[in-house]
């Protein structure tokens, strides 16, 4: 309990690191707090480059991060997610404590420079190696380290969207995959540590303000379900399509490992320009369309 306490309070306070380097590096590369929701604005840093900076901030922060994670933890790479599950699969929850740090400044280097990316896989994976190396450090056995990773994993949720039970949800189903008494207990606890540290820096505001709903009419049920599939299926093709992509970067990239993200910039940097909403999370955008509705 004490451990699961000391992981909820690291990784609520990694939360918060991570979420100011993200606001700091979007204000670097695009000059304001957020961009996808000023669509074709000049950054106020060169002015002269019109909407042409979304093309070369991508560029940039690839030219950064991908040396930091070729040279420093190339656990780091990928999405976060899939990483620890493996390493919780495979290696015992074991992850190199120098991971937190890198994937920390590297994330937030890519979506401070337009990644559409959001910062669920990076906290989680950054809580996680936080978890592990308070594990390993206290040297506790190989049946109780996963278990601490998972409390790293629930307080990254936690703290990062201001959502105790979602962390626990997801870190009981998606990185242990049971739901043991032991291990819900604990991971609880430091789900709503990290929660506590967040409310307490960032505030209490949900992630999301929905406006008011309600069902009128049993009519409506069939609509829910009709979208619960769409979901599904849109989920799934997500999923493929993503690692579809990934595969044939593999397959096609024969240049350094260090100098693909700048590459991959270029094309990202081209979709910006068609869509800047996409720069960033993206969290901004979804947020206005509530209010709109």
């Amino acid at each position: 309990m004490a451990l699961a306490m000391m992981v909820g309070a690291g990784v609520g306070l990694a939360a918060v690191g991570f979420r100011w380097l993200i606001v700091l590096f979007t204000e670097v590369f695009c000059g304001r707090e957020d961009c996808s929701v000023a669509g074709h604005a000049a950054n106020p840093h060169v002015p002269a480059l019109g909407f042409g900076y979304l093309l070369l901030a991508p560029v940039a922060g690839g030219l950064l991060y991908g040396p930091l994670i070729n040279r420093f933890a190339r656990e780091a790479r990928g999405h976060g997610v899939p990483e620890v599950m493996h390493a919780v699969a495979e290696h015992d929850g074991r992850i190199a404590p120098r991971v937190s740090a890198v994937k920390s400044l590297a994330s937030a280097l890519c979506i401070g420079a337009g990644g559409s990316v959001g910062r669920e896989g990076p906290i989680v994976q950054i809580g996680s190696a936080l978890g592990s190396a308070l594990g390993q450090v206290a040297r506790v056995g190989a049946e109780r380290l996963p278990v601490l990773v998972a409390c790293g994993a629930a307080g990254g949720i936690a703290a990062t969207f201001n959502a105790p039970l979602a962390g626990v949800m997801f870190a009981c189903e998606v990185i242990l995959a049971s739901f043991t008494a032991e291990a819900f207990g604990v991971v609880v606890l430091a789900a709503v540590t990290a929660s506590v540290v967040g409310r307490a820096v960032l505030g209490s505001n949900p992630f999301l303000t929905l406006p008011p709903f309600a069902v009128r009419s049993a009519a409506d049920y069939p609509f829910f379900a009709l979208l619960g599939v769409l979901g599904g299926v849109t989920g799934v093709a997500f999923t493929r399509v993503l690692y579809a992509v990934d595969d044939g970067c593999d397959r096609v990239w024969r240049g350094p490992e260090w100098l693909r993200p700048a590459v991959g910039g270029v094309l990202l940097g081209a979709v910006l320009i068609a869509l800047p909403q996409m720069y960033g999370v993206g969290y901004p955008v979804l947020v206005s369309r509530v209010r709109i509705l």
